[in-house]
């Protein structure tokens, strides 16, 4: 019997509440605190913008120091076929024994800018930031338990100085503390040099855009994942061959990033990202940042080895829109809400492996229009 699509979205919705042994109550209807909501999160609210909210999976994964897992991974877009594609791409990693994953955590950081006058000036300004680095983080542990001052450093130019502040925040994703702490501190260096600060953020976060330094340098966590996927499944799955995908990859992300000034070289992180991002309550503006990051590829006989690289995710699993219902909901599929940021990342990673190479494999089948025919405007 054939299911109609009210149907197939209950019957998928039972399916995962039985893998995971728990109830999905607010993913299906309008489930949001609107005085939380009026108060946290949204100023002059007026009502709510409904999202899609789908799965894929199960992906298998696991970290260099545990066991292989599997999950689903919660989506939220309305993009017709992204879902889909990234479902294919988890079901490749599975076929191929699971991805592995690595992170590291830098922490959030935040970049505010000092009117130093001249050379000497910032000079004496630098000197002060390395000798009171412990004053500094004493006065950070004043403003919240839940974050730390890791390190600092600082660039001058002209009559300004640029310092870069970076904190551990725990599970959280934790900009609102590190502001916080960060007027604290500028206050401090104020009081004890004369020195103006001129901004609280002055784009050395750097916050909520593309950069080199962040490349470089880290912000929130870096996290690879990789995986090798046998012939069999690039047959099965993925419908072509090593060469074929690796022809695209070099073709498209080495070189047509080249070509392009892109600043990152992959095939479509931002729009795994996004999806995750919208479904487990991450600041969705972050994007923009996170999505920097490098895919690799090499044939190893007939079999692919496929990895990414993100060197700026900036996520949480408690605080700001993950205390949302539906948010909640999404990270509690994932095991990991109010716990577990390193884990969180790890998945991340892994499900960015997933859209890429699913996205390589139908460019190089030639699929791609295809698909979106089929799936995101309802025809055969």
């Amino acid at each position: 019997m054939k299911l109609n699509k009210t149907e197939s979205v209950s019957r998928r919705r039972k399916e995962v509440e039985k893998y995971l042994h728990i109830s999905l109550a607010n993913t299906g209807s309008f489930s949001l605190d609107e005085e939380m909501a009026a108060t946290r999160h949204c100023e002059h609210m007026i009502g709510v913008t409904q999202v899609p909210l789908g799965v894929a999976g199960p992906l298998k994964y696991r970290t260099l120091q545990s066991p292989f897992q599997e999950v689903y991974l919660p989506l939220a877009t309305t993009e017709g076929a992204l879902i889909a594609s990234i479902n294919r791409g988890c079901k490749a990693i599975v076929e191929s024994g699971g991805a592995v994953v690595d992170s590291y955590d830098v922490g959030a950081t935040r970049g505010p800018v000092f009117y130093t006058k001249n050379l000497k000036e910032s000079d004496r300004l630098n000197i002060f930031l390395d000798a009171h680095l412990k004053e500094m983080q004493q006065l950070v542990r004043v403003t919240s338990n839940h974050c730390t001052l890791k390190k600092i450093f600082s660039r001058g130019v002209g009559q300004y100085r640029f310092v870069r502040f970076v904190f551990d925040t725990q599970d959280a994703m934790g900009l609102n503390m590190v502001t916080i702490a960060t007027e604290k501190i500028a206050q401090y260096i104020e009081e004890k040099t004369g020195i103006v600060c001129v901004s609280l953020s002055g784009n050395y976060c750097v916050d909520k855009k593309p950069s080199w330094l962040n490349a470089i340098e880290g912000r929130g966590s870096k996290v690879w994942a990789e995986v090798v996927i046998p012939e069999t499944v690039i047959k099965s799955i993925l419908k072509t061959t090593a060469q074929n995908i690796y022809d695209v990859w070099i073709s498209k992300c080495m070189m047509g990033s080249v070509m392009s000034g892109s600043m990152g070289y992959n095939a479509q992180f931002a729009n795994v990202l996004a999806a995750v991002f919208l479904a487990t309550g991450q600041d969705i503006a972050h994007v923009i940042e996170c999505s920097i990051g490098i895919t690799t590829t090499e044939v190893r006989g007939k079999d692919l080895y496929v990895s990414v690289y993100l060197p700026d995710l900036l996520v949480g699993t408690v605080g700001g829109g993950t205390e949302l219902a539906t948010q909640k909901e999404a990270l509690q599929i994932l095991g990991v809400y109010g716990k577990d940021k390193k884990q969180f990342v790890g998945i991340i990673g892994a499900a960015v492996l997933a859209g890429e190479i699913s996205l390589l494999a139908s460019l190089a089948e030639g699929t791609l229009a295809k698909a979106h025919i089929k799936l995101a405007r309802g025809k055969k």
